[in-house]
């Protein structure tokens, strides 16, 4: 699998994901483990703004594979807007986090996500998001 790094466009200290998982049809999984030097971490918990950024680079990760995979130029992606936020829990530091991003819609350079965020089988995080390419 490729480094997450080649996928992203974020690099220290903002990298908000360890590992792509793949895509499955419409579906794509990532992984991250909470750090206490994370720049989003406050006393020992990962902040709803960190939750929020590693849900848009997992989506980042997604377009990331799409596009290496076709060999063609990874473009820069902007949240367009976050929807229905629901947060259960705050992660830990320590915690693995298991994200999945589902496409709802793609509509030229504009794609409408539905993410999800669990820590083993207890979903902590989700919501809705709309993500605007760059051309």
């Amino acid at each position: 699998m490729d480094s997450i790094l080649d996928l992203i466009p974020q690099r220290a200290p903002i990298v908000m994901v360890d590992e792509f998982l793949g895509i499955d049809n419409n579906v794509s999984r990532t992984r991250f483990t909470v750090k206490e030097e994370n720049i989003f971490v406050d006393d020992n918990q990962l902040s709803e703004c960190g939750l929020i950024e590693h849900i848009a680079q997992s989506a980042a990760a997604r377009v990331g594979f799409i596009f290496k995979s076709k060999q063609q130029p990874i473009p820069i992606g902007y949240i367009g807007s976050v929807n229905n936020f629901e947060l259960n829990k705050l992660p830990q530091v320590g915690d693995d986090i298991s994200t999945t991003i589902e496409i709802i819609q793609e509509v030229f350079n504009i794609t409408l996500i539905k993410a999800s965020c669990c820590i083993g089988d207890e979903e902590i995080a989700s919501c809705k998001m709309k993500i605007f390419l760059e051309q």
